[in-house]
């Protein structure tokens, strides 16, 4: 049937239903045609209906007349105002951030948080926004709303926040936890790393487990207990803490449960397009093989597992922990032993003094400290107001980040001009693929906490102002126009952290010239110096 003919029997049928339940609506008809084309013949639509058969009560058309097509007509406006063609200009009650008339190249953070009114205005660049819009999101999001003037090319979107991701809650009632997760789904450009934020109330269980990929987890809050085995039947378990750290090798079968203040912790796996919703789960296990299979692994009776669980457990609510950490070690101990501590599934990064700097303070965990952890490192840094991660690049790896506390800024370059700057909050994800520059300025009023993330047997990064002062001055100066007097305060050692000044429309941060923070009084090293760090 052709085209034509089967609109008609559609139409014909929607009629007589139509007229079986209510008197007959009108049908318009309208032979539609676009005339005078140099090239082109008349195009006759006369046999598709434009306008709809509605419910009683309906009016008007859902299709307009041929009189629209451009140019406009006199009115300038359609029937209910939209498209109007108004050339009124946007009048709004709307004040600009300190900071938003200077020079775009500057790039001053600008702080909209209480700007009842934001808008894209930075120097001469940009103009009002009129709307629709979203005032919160263009309020945390002053970088991207007005971007620096620097920002150019196109780099792929590196932020996700967490609290845009569906929160999976765990079975059984009595609300014992969920978890929610970013993957490629939520940031395609992550493609080697992936998180998971989990909650399990107090005393609750994640299930018992494996994955297919490598785990990797640092505590927010509260505390867990966590049991497992490897390949040679060495058990394992621990009690963790806000801060500490586990890791279990793609296949290593794992359980976990909240002590009786609960817990949040934050899981990254080593593939990009990880989901939680594919865990390998003992339930399952149980569930998708024969029972008469079941018994004669176990050897038992059939009848054994008459109450198993008829659908996943994932998280669930559990009864307060009967043995002492001692205790559950020895009840759980077989011929094979315990794990030797060089391989502990554990790391109690917590206890680990940070190495400080001024401007904030830094604990690196690698392979080299926790040798189970194969190809994971990361860094776990607090940055006081005014302060930032210095700009820098990874060699082997992406980084991927997740902001627990405060907020921040990060300017993503990739050459040869491309460049990007995201704002982030605390409960953010970042991403910064490999060798592509960056930093990490706090942008708030409380120090800044976040981690990196590394796909790397070590940790290591690239320190731009280190790699300067390593170069030939000639090189530096005749490559960049810069005096000399800049060329002689460039750090010969790596910083990782610089300080700032609270006052973010500072510009001048040589030395003794601001108050430094995390500094007294402006005394010891400064940003211009070269003793800072090792």
């Amino acid at each position: 049937m052709k085209t034509s003919e089967s609109l008609r029997a559609i139409f014909a049928a929607s009629c007589c239903i139509s007229s079986s339940l209510s008197a007959p609506a009108a049908i318009l008809i309208n032979k539609r045609q676009i005339v005078g084309l140099p090239s082109g013949p008349e195009i006759d639509n006369s046999d598709i209906p434009y306008a709809a058969v509605g419910p009683v009560g309906s009016s008007g058309d859902v299709y307009g007349s041929s009189a629209l097509l451009g140019p406009a007509g006199d009115s300038g406006k359609t029937a209910d105002g939209y498209g109007s063609g108004s050339t009124e200009q946007y009048v709004g009650d709307y004040t600009l951030a300190e900071g938003q008339t200077e020079d775009a190249d500057l790039g001053l953070y600008l702080d909209l948080a209480s700007n009842p009114d934001p808008q894209p205005i930075r120097g001469k660049n940009g103009a009002t926004d009129p709307g629709p819009r979203n005032e919160e999101i263009q309020r945390q999001n002053s970088d991207l709303l007005a971007r620096p003037g620097t920002d150019m090319g196109d780099i792929p979107n590196a932020k996700w926040p967490m609290g845009l991701s569906s929160a999976r809650s765990g079975t059984g009632g009595g609300r014992p936890g969920w978890a929610r997760q970013q993957n490629t789904n939520e940031l395609p450009v992550a493609s080697a790393m992936a998180g998971v934020d989990m909650r399990l109330a107090p005393n609750a269980y994640r299930e018992m487990h494996w994955h297919s990929t490598n785990e990797w987890a640092y505590i927010f809050t509260g505390g867990v207990r966590i049991a497992s085995m490897n390949q040679n039947g060495q058990s394992f378990v621990d009690d963790l803490q806000a801060g500490d750290l586990w890791f279990f090798p793609a296949g290593v079968p794992h359980s976990i449960q909240a002590t009786d203040e609960g817990v949040e912790f934050l899981l990254v796996f080593n593939q990009g397009g990880f989901s939680e919703d594919d865990t390998d789960l003992v339930s399952e296990l149980f569930l998708r093989n024969p029972m008469e299979v079941l018994a004669k692994n176990f050897q038992t009776d059939v009848s054994t597992f008459a109450k198993l669980p008829q659908q996943q457990r994932f998280i669930f609510n559990g009864s307060p922990m009967k043995q002492s950490l001692e205790e559950a070690r020895a009840s759980v101990t077989g011929p094979a032993g315990r794990l030797p501590q060089n391989e502990s599934y554990s790391y109690h990064l917590s206890a680990q003094e940070p190495f400080t700097v001024p401007g904030g303070s830094v604990k690196i965990v690698d392979p080299t400290t926790f040798p189970i952890a194969n190809n994971f490192s990361a860094a776990l840094f607090t940055i006081e107001p005014g302060a930032m991660r210095e700009i820098h690049w990874h060699l082997s790896s992406d980084e991927w980040n997740f902001f627990i506390k405060g907020q921040g800024r990060v300017t993503v370059f990739a050459g040869p001009q491309n460049s990007r700057t995201f704002d982030y909050q605390a409960g953010d994800v970042g991403y910064i693929p490999v060798s592509s520059s960056h930093y990490v300025e706090n942008t708030g009023n409380e120090t800044l906490m976040y981690l990196e993330v590394l796909q790397a047997p070590r940790y290591i990064d690239v320190s731009a102002a280190q790699w300067l002062a390593l170069t030939p001055d000639q090189v530096v100066k005749e490559t960049l126009n810069l005096p000399q007097s800049f060329i002689d305060t460039l750090p010969k050692t790596k910083r990782y952290i610089v300080p700032g000044n609270v006052d973010l429309s500072t510009t001048n941060f040589t030395v003794s010239s601001y108050p430094i923070a995390g500094l007294t009084n402006g005394s010891s090293t400064a940003a211009g110096s070269n003793t800072t760090s090792t």
